[in-house]
């Protein structure tokens, strides 16, 4: 490859990259709506809706799109993006990424198999251990968008992982990494999971 074509690339990269690119202080003002549901930090108050704080800009950025374009249906979310630009949402996911997310409790009856499945996975079944793309503490790996688990409510990760398992979402892309994954979890092992998941930290 010649220089040319080199500079080329790392140009329109580099041009990508900061079109996304979002400032927190004006995310701050863009987000007040969303702290009707989500918390005026991003930490919600209430379990059937997730928390925003501290979760990786690429991330909250994809959801973001996906949820607009109908790639993600979320019932709750119709109409509520309609009015942001790419730049508004990027906004708010600095905004809402520069946060802490509060951590929950677990359920000391299901923390040995919820940390097993966390951190071992079923690999007789084909089923990686969630460290690998979410990380041992829970704060996911923000530069490739895997998300922020840590201290989500419970509640909200079963939801979303029998919604994979279902076929319920599928805006995981076409590896469909977490579709698979999901597929190999019983119903107990995503309430056990989900609860370890709550009070990672």
């Amino acid at each position: 490859m010649n220089n040319t074509i080199v500079s080329l690339l790392l140009a329109l990269g580099l041009a990508g990259a900061a079109q996304a690119a979002g400032d927190p202080a004006a995310g701050q003002a863009k987000a007040v709506v969303c702290g009707a549901c989500h918390g005026g930090d991003g930490n919600s108050a209430l379990a059937n809706f997730p928390k925003l704080a501290g979760q990786g800009e690429r991330y909250l950025l994809k959801q973001m799109q996906d949820i607009k374009s109908g790639a993600r249906p979320v019932v709750e979310m119709t109409g509520m993006l309609e009015p942001l630009s790419e730049q508004d949402m990027a906004d708010v996911a600095a905004y809402f990424a520069s946060r802490k997310m509060s951590v929950g409790a677990a359920d000391a009856a299901l923390v040995e198999r919820g940390q097993a499945l966390f951190r071992g996975g079923k690999l007789a079944e084909g089923m990686p251990a969630c460290t690998g793309c979410h990380s041992p503490d829970g704060a996911g790996i923000a530069t490739a968008g895997y998300p922020h688990l840590g201290g989500q409510h419970a509640a909200y990760i079963a939801k979303q992982l029998t919604a994979f398992r279902e076929g319920e979402r599928s805006n995981d892309g076409d590896a469909m990494i977490m579709r698979d994954i999901a597929a190999k979890l019983s119903n107990k092992d995503i309430e056990a999971v989900s609860s370890y998941v709550q009070g990672l930290h």
